[in-house]
Formats: structure tokens, sequence, C-alpha cells
């Protein structure tokens, strides 16, 4: 026989000819093929692919997600971000041409989110295919020795090896057949020789692949909400209405794929709201009695209470606040009426100390006026200072201070309702330079300083703050993530086994028939009841009755 020939990697020529490669030498580096595009790409598909990078892509999901709960968001807080730019001249207009200021949907969050989808499929594809063909595949076969296995036994019985073949069978396969808890399967090797294989623990990747199967879902229900879902604020108040269309919100957030034309029309009317509190000011209960109108149904009244939401138009509506707005008139120095409306005052503690702004641009003779105070449910008025001492509206005191001038309303600027640009204003102050306070209760009308005309205050009713989200992802990621808790159960909790019987038939000096069964079981990793699996088998084998004693019965 020649001798092998060296090994070459294929392109590589051989020693002979004019052109052959030289020889190597000790100390001269290997020579690798070069991969090529082709090869380059199987290598990258196969980085990407691996469980490893998809861990590793995980966890980087979940840093670069770190800016979105840190710096404010353009979707939730514009203004917010805003006085960011303002505050950060330097790193702010960096940070928003990288997108943190809207980082689910930044480019590199997206990639990031794309890069784990697609490792997570190339992962479960192939584990897919294998494990379907492993579960469609035989148990399999005995081995030759049994020796060499930790947990064996061995039993000689009356029963012929097919009685004891069954009765192994059945104890196996459980009370399910359809649900099994071993995969059995019967094979005759020889003359007199009946070998039984069997196998549990295939539902152990099952779970592991429903469990990335879920997790893949997760994904794409969440990308799928932030397209299709929409979340809006406002501010309601009692005897007053609300339609579910933009101009009706205060905020409003969409997906990329919401049509704001698509909104369900239906309407919602604050008949009333009623709050209970102890004697220590703590809440107990908040309820807003509605009536809702959705189209093509008759009006009908609900309530709506706290971690208790209102269904309508395919959307919850929930209590999200709540507080006292006054109503108020203001009449300019014309006598005319400048200003008529409630103005909602934001709680800022537990007794309802409320802050509020009345912004009166519409004055027919002279400054614009803004008013700027607070509202004091239950007020307690000292010699230093007035405070709330109570949430419900008992004593109920407006302590207002006074501007003139530019609202600035007219740059055409956004402004917080909630918030007075003095910039361009003069505060009202008494002769010796002290800021102008009005204390103003329910039914009075008092002078505004300068002359710039009275302020009325007619009622005190009450608001709510309804959070209105519609999200059709919702359903789908609490069954996806079902599905994940049960799959890693499963993945977590499901012994992997294997058991094998060898049961051969034998002959006693009396010529009376005796069965040999020999059974041995091995499990993946340390498998404390794999020894009561097999002696629970072999209790069964012993016991299984023969042909001699059925006719003994008979």
């Amino acid at each position: 026989m020649s001798p092998r020939a060296p090994y070459r990697p294929e392109g590589l020529e051989t020693d002979d000819g004019p052109e052959a490669t030289p020889a190597a030498r000790p100390g001269d580096p290997a020579v690798l093929p070069r991969l090529g595009l082709a090869g380059t790409l199987r290598w990258t598909w196969r980085q990407l692919t691996s469980m490893r990078v998809a861990l590793m892509l995980l966890m980087l999901l979940a840093v670069v997600a770190v800016p979105g709960s840190v710096l404010p968001q353009y979707p939730q807080d514009p203004g917010a971000v805003a006085r960011y730019l303002q505050d950060n001249p330097t790193l702010g207009p960096w940070l928003d041409r990288l997108g943190f200021f809207d980082v689910y949907a930044s480019v590199w969050f997206s990639a990031v989110y794309l890069l784990l989808f697609v490792s997570l499929v190339g992962c479960i594809l192939p584990r897919l295919r294998t494990h379907l063909r492993a579960v469609r595949a035989r148990p399999p076969r005995a081995p030759r020795r049994f020796e060499r296995f930790a947990v064996r036994d061995e039993a000689t019985v009356a029963a012929s090896p097919d009685d004891v073949a069954a009765a192994a069978r059945r104890v196996l396969v459980g009370r399910f057949r359809r649900l099994p808890r071993f995969r059995v399967d019967v094979t005759r090797p020889g003359p007199g020789v009946v070998e039984v294989s069997a196998e549990r623990g295939y539902l152990r990747e099952s779970g592991n692949i429903a469990f990335h199967l879920a997790l893949l879902g997760i994904l794409v229900s969440v990308a799928t909400g932030q397209m299709l879902s929409y979340r809006g604020q406002a501010i309601v108040i009692e005897g007053e209405g609300f339609a579910n269309a933009m101009t009706d919100y205060d905020t409003f957030r969409a997906g990329s794929a919401v049509d704001p034309g698509s909104l369900v029309p239906f309407t919602l009317t604050l008949d009333a709201f009623t709050s209970r509190f102890t004697a220590d000011a703590r809440a107990e209960d908040f309820r807003a009695d509605v009536t809702l109108t959705e189209p093509g149904e008759q009006p009908r009244e609900a309530t709506i209470r706290v971690n208790h939401p209102l269904t309508a138009g395919g959307a919850k509506v929930y209590l999200q606040g709540n507080g006292y707005a006054p109503d108020l008139v203001v009449h300019d120095a014309a006598g005319e009426v400048a200003f008529a409306g409630t103005v909602p005052f934001l709680p800022q503690d537990a007794v309802y100390t409320s802050n509020g702004v009345v912004k009166v641009p519409d004055v027919s003779t002279g400054d614009q006026i803004g008013l700027v105070g607070v509202l004091l449910p239950t007020a307690v008025v000292s010699p230093i200072a007035a405070a709330s001492v109570r949430p419900e509206p008992e004593a109920p005191l407006l302590v207002l201070s006074v501007w003139s001038g530019d609202l600035g309303l007219d740059e055409g600027i956004p402004q917080n309702v909630y918030e007075l640009d003095s910039s361009a204003m003069t505060q009202a102050t008494e002769a010796d330079g002290t800021p102008v306070t009005l204390f103003v209760e329910p039914g009075q009308t008092v002078e505004l300083p300068d002359g710039l005309g009275t302020l009325t205050w007619q009622g005190l009713p009450r608001f709510v703050a309804l959070d209105l989200r519609h999200d059709p992802s919702l359903p789908w990621l609490l069954a996806f993530s079902v599905v994940a808790l049960v799959g890693l159960s499963v993945s977590l909790f499901t012994p992997r086994r294997r058991l094998w019987l060898r049961v051969t038939a034998g002959e006693e000096a009396g010529g009376a028939g005796r069965t040999v069964v020999a059974g041995a079981a091995l499990a993946r990793g340390d498998d404390v009841g794999l020894a009561d699996e097999l002696a629970r088998v072999m209790d069964t084998v012993r016991d299984a009755p023969s042909e001699r004693q059925d006719d003994e019965s008979r």
C-alpha cells in the first residue's frame, strides 16, 4: 500500500511542477485558506444565531433602554426635553442628534432589537427541526452490557417475556396514552429475548423551545403594541364632557401606525365625583360617576374607581387623579367679562393644598392679567401663614398674587397652562413694595389692584384626570408570558431519563419456565429519583401474572 499523501487545503498546488508551493519549514507560520465572501457570511450568521450572542443582545437591549428611563423623552414630555436642552446647551444638542430623547424610536435601539429578533429566529428554527425529528424517533436500543450502569436491577419471574413486556409498557406509559410518561419501544433482537426501551424528558426540550418562542412572541407583541397603541390624558370637570378625539386630550401619544381618525368616537360626561377620607386625611375611596355614550348605543351610567377602569371604545379609561377647579369670573377695568370658567388647581399634598394659574388674555382695555395662587380646601389662617388641614372643602380659600403685562401667548411658543411666564409682566405691590395678596372665599367678589378689574368666585366643582390607554398587544403579551413561564418550568423540572429492560426466557431443571429480567436506567445529570423509577418498574414486573397463574385461577 502506498503511503498516504499529506493533507493540503483545497486550492494549494502540489510540490510537483514549476509553480510548486515550497515545503513548510519548522517555524514557518501556518498557511490557512481564505474564507472568501461566502465563508465570511456563513461564519457571521453562525455567530449571530448562537445562544451566547442572543443572550448578549438581550443584555444589550436592557442596557440601551436605560437612557429612556433616565432622560426625558419627546413622546412623553416634550416640555421637559425643551427644558433639558435649555439647561444643557453643550451636551443637550449632541444627545438630541444621537436620539437619546426618543430612545425607543432611535436607529441604534431598533438595530439591537432587530438583531435580537433575527438571532432568536436563527437559534430556534434549527433546534425546532432537530427536536421534531427527535420526538418522532424511536428510543435508543438497549446496550449490550448493563453492568456498567450505576442504576440496575435483575429479577427472575414466572411470567412469559411477552407478559413482562406488556406489564412494563403499561407502567411506563401511564394512565394517559395520548400523553405518555415514557416513549416505549418493544423489540425482539433474538429468539426468546424481548427488549423494552423507554425514554422520557423530551418535553424538557419542548419547554425550552416554547420558552424561546414565547420570548420571540413577546418581542413581536411589544413592537406591534408600539405601532398600534395610543394613550392620552384629559382633565374633565364635573358636569362637563369628554369626546374621544385628539382635540379633547390634554396630552396624546400614538404609535406610528395609528390613524387619529380611527379613534372610536365615544363621549363621556362626568356626572359627579365623590371622595372619602379618614380622620387623619388618608384616602379611602374615589368614585367618578359618568355617563358613557358609544356609537350606535344608548347612553349608560358607569363608575370609574382606582384600579377599576372603564372599558370604552376598545380602550381602558383609568382614574388617574382628582382635585378642585374653582369657577371664576374676571371683569376687566371696563367692566367687560374677560374670563369666565373653571380652572383646575393641582393638589400638592395629602390635604389637597393645590396650585393653579388663571390667565386672562382677552381684556378689552389695559394689560393682560395673570393670577397665581393656592387653593386651601379647609383653610386655617394665622398671622404668619395660611394652610389647609383637611382635604374636604369645609372652609375653602383662594390665596392669589396678581400680575399684569404681556402673557406671551401671542408669541407662538407653547406654554404650560399651570405655569405663568412672568418675564414680560409686573407683579402688583402695596405702597410699601410688598406683593399684593388676595384672600377670596366662595361667592365673594374682590377688587383687583391697580384698577385691573374684579374677580368673583362662583363655585368649587371637582375635576378628574382620566388616563385612556388602548393597546391591542396586551392580551398577546399576557398569553406569551404565561407560555414562557410554563415552558421554563417544564424545561427546569422535567427529568431526562432512559430505561431498558432485557427479558430472556429460560428453563429450570424441573422443566418449569422461568424468565430473567435485567433492567438498567440512565439520567442526564444528577437524578435522585432514577433508582426509584427503575424499582417501580421492576416491582411491577415481579408482580406480572403468568399464563400458569391465569390457568389456575380459571
